[in-house]
């Protein structure tokens, strides 16, 4: 089955300078968290300090209620007041959002201090390559691959935000490389060329809003705690070294994974400004992840060698987190069923999806 036309394509810059409302909540705590954003701080009842006995830190109302906190460092929400941002109240529950978080992540890794024994995997291509990129490529459908999309559009639009906070906290050359890589990701000082533009452009030639947050209430938890490990490792300065270990992973495995996911939307005939937010990255990534393994990362330890522990962790748990993701797309493809807590709707236009199972 070949991919549906685009849908029209938004006003330059309208997409991503949108702000979304605020999400559906899913359980007590992001119930409680939505309701008190719909009012000034001032005015609103107090929020829990704890988090109830039982709450799964991974699961939806514990991740909603994170990825809502963190939201309010970034685009924020419709209607919701500034200066909830480091309001006090807030950041108590947020504060024991991560404690969880954290904890659950670490006890899921086996952690460790040897760095290049924990990247030198991720550097190797795989004998017999699996995954959601190889998946797409091979036999994915066009209804899978827009899931696919929707799911990273959380993070894609707003890409290489969260590493930024690393770089007021890094000196000599891992900052400025780190900065150099930065200025690739925000397009070298092109706005059409922001990495974040062309997601946005590839979703409008997948027949997707582009809108910033559009998909929120769709994405579960598994895709979430993604982001949310980007944004917490990078609000905090003593988790730098898991902040650059992370983009170093991510960088590392990056380049490979974009070039399967580009010939996966050219064997499914989606137009071309769909493939070249990924054909961009194959390019791009390879020389970004020298640049993070050596002179940013590299530096970081030669400067502070006890943040070694932290750079293994920050790349643990982003592997961990991309293996959950992509198990839960696998289970939910073979089943037949969507990955997202509802199906998307169809594009205008859409002949149907008759293989999408």
């Amino acid at each position: 089955m070949t991919a549906p036309a685009p849908a029209p394509p938004a006003a330059p810059g309208q997409a991503l300078s949108a702000v979304p409302g605020l999400p559906v909540p899913r359980g007590p705590l992001s119930e409680q968290l939505v309701a008190a954003l719909r009012r000034p701080p001032s005015e609103a009842p107090p929020l829990p300090g704890r988090l109830p006995a039982g709450t799964d830190p991974l699961g939806e109302d514990a991740q909603l209620a994170l990825y809502t906190a963190y939201e309010l460092h970034y685009r924020s929400f419709d209607g919701v007041a500034d200066s909830w941002e480091w309001d006090p109240g807030l950041l108590r529950l947020r504060a024991a959002l991560e404690d969880a978080f954290g904890r659950a992540l670490r006890g899921a890794v086996p952690g460790g201090d040897d760095v290049d024994a924990v990247l030198e995997p991720l550097l190797e291509e795989p004998v017999e390559p699996s995954g959601t990129a190889h998946h797409l490529q091979k036999e994915g459908t066009w209804r899978q691959m827009r899931e696919y999309l929707a799911h990273r559009s959380v993070y894609h639009l707003k890409e290489a935000d969260p590493h930024a906070w690393a770089i007021p906290r890094l000196t000599g050359q891992a900052k400025a490389s780190l900065v150099a890589v930065e200025y690739d990701e925000f397009g070298g000082g092109r706005g059409e060329r922001v990495h974040a533009r062309l997601f946005a452009d590839l979703m409008e030639g997948a027949g997707l809003d582009p809108a910033y947050g559009r998909y929120l209430d769709l994405v579960p938890a598994v895709m979430l705690a993604n982001v949310n490990l980007m944004s917490w490792l990078g609000l905090h300065r003593g988790l730098r070294g898991a902040l650059v270990g992370h983009f170093t992973a991510v960088e590392v495995t990056s380049s490979p994974g974009s070039r399967r996911l580009a010939a996966a939307l050219d064997r499914l005939g989606a137009p071309p400004q769909c493939a070249l937010f990924y054909t961009e990255h194959v390019e791009a990534d390879a020389v970004h992840e020298q640049v993070l393994r050596r002179d940013v990362l590299g530096d970081l330890l030669r400067r502070e060698p006890q943040l070694a522990a932290d750079a293994v962790f920050g790349v643990q748990a982003y592997g961990y987190l991309e293996d959950r993701l992509g198990d839960h797309l696998a289970t939910c493809w073979r089943a037949g069923r969507t990955s997202l807590l509802a199906p998307l709707p169809e594009p205008p236009g859409s002949p149907g999806a008759p293989d999408a199972g």
